[in-house]
């Protein structure tokens, strides 16, 4: 795949240099170089590749960082939260890398959840065109149908349009407690889908975990721990990424 582009401005504020507002300022007064050439223009784009110096000083490329962390259920999947819950990277106060999380679990939601500081692949992660696979049990209030399984596996209608094709897989039931522990893997990302999708049936689910993410799991990890991906991992990743938006 071709080099990511990223405006200038976003490019200096992510090296910790100075704010974005503050960057464009530096940019029209002509004290941005990239490869060594003043750019006054604020819509520049710069590739991960180019030299960018700003008032004659380089700016430093933080290597990049890939985190798979558990994240643990009643845990904010965000930077900072103003009403001073718990977020995820509660976890890494000792980083001096600023990383951020990669997509979104929701509040109740615990498990695999990747961090990084890397934009370009953020986007690659998180892009529906990109149908990364995303595994999730479910222990849903109700006992589920094999109707309403096909349902899901060919995809229903939820207010912000048709789900793509689920694969689904019941683990369990429970007729005396009227309850169903099912295996759900979706290629989209949208807000709260796997509760929406079965909520369209009636189920309210009562737990819910990720388990996998691509071909990352959270194996030997506890909740609330973490552990930095490999570069093969990484480079898989990535492939996956490549290869879903060829399916397309």
């Amino acid at each position: 795949m071709s080099q990511e582009l990223e405006r200038l401005q976003k490019r200096i504020a992510n090296s910790g240099y100075t704010s974005r507002r503050k960057a464009e300022t530096l940019i029209e007064e002509g004290k941005v170089q990239v490869n060594g050439k003043t750019v006054t223009e604020l819509g520049t784009k710069v590739r991960p590749s180019d030299e960018v110096s700003v008032e004659g000083i380089p700016l430093e490329q933080e290597d990049k960082l890939y985190i798979l962390f558990y994240k643990p259920a009643q845990v904010i999947t965000s930077v900072s939260d103003d009403r001073g819950r718990k977020v995820v990277t509660d976890y890494f106060d000792d980083l001096e890398t600023r990383i951020y999380p990669v997509g979104r679990l929701d509040y109740d939601t615990s498990g695999l959840l990747l961090l990084t500081n890397d934009g370009a692949f953020t986007n690659l992660m998180t892009h529906p065109r990109y149908k990364i696979p995303k595994t999730y049990v479910a222990k849903i209030e109700g006992y589920i149908l094999r109707e309403q399984v096909k349902e899901l596996e060919k995809g229903i209608q939820l207010e912000d349009g048709l789900t793509q094709p689920a694969k689904v897989k019941v683990k369990k039931q429970n007729k005396e407690k009227n309850t169903s522990l099912v295996e759900i893997t979706i290629t989209e990302g949208r807000n709260r889908q796997v509760r929406r999708m079965f909520e369209h049936f009636g189920f309210s689910v009562q737990k819910l975990s990720r388990v996998s993410f691509g071909p990352l799991t959270l194996k030997g990890l506890g909740a609330g721990e973490g552990r930095v991906l490999s570069p093969h991992e990484v480079k898989s990743l990535r492939q996956l990424a490549e290869n879903g938006e060829h399916r397309r």
